[in-house]
């Protein structure tokens, strides 16, 4: 009966168990395709503008060009799931920095890279 007039403060370690395995299933996934495209960008540029020709037209740079950000992107989205595990692993997960109320399990499902509720997140 307390526990449900007294505010949550933190996950539970079962739901931090569950977050992480599914901060663990994107990290391989994301993982994965930052390989990919690392491995499309060398090649890519192992052929040079020789017989493919990739740097002979807009094309081929702009695809590489496009490659070449979304392999950042992905290396940042890396970044902060692993920060994601060490905050789990420090019982602060799913706390919002900026209000240090809980972000809803709905939100963390979705963004488990998160790390501010909807409402911090468009406030200034």
């Amino acid at each position: 009966m307390a526990e449900d007039i007294k505010e949550k403060t933190r996950y539970s370690d079962e739901e931090l168990a569950e977050f992480k395995q599914i901060i663990l299933e994107r990290l391989e996934k994301s993982k994965k395709l930052y390989e990919d495209l690392t491995q499309s960008i060398r090649s890519d540029e192992e052929k040079g503008g020789d017989e493919a020709g990739i740097y002979d037209n807009g094309a081929g740079v702009l695809a590489l060009e496009t490659m070449s950000i979304q392999a950042q992107k992905e290396i940042k989205y890396i970044q902060a799931l692993e920060a994601a595990l060490v905050r789990i692993e420090n019982k602060t997960y799913g706390i919002s920095v900026k209000s240090g109320k809980l972000i809803p399990k709905e939100r963390l499902r979705l963004m488990p890279h998160t790390t501010q509720t909807v409402e911090d997140k468009v406030s200034k």
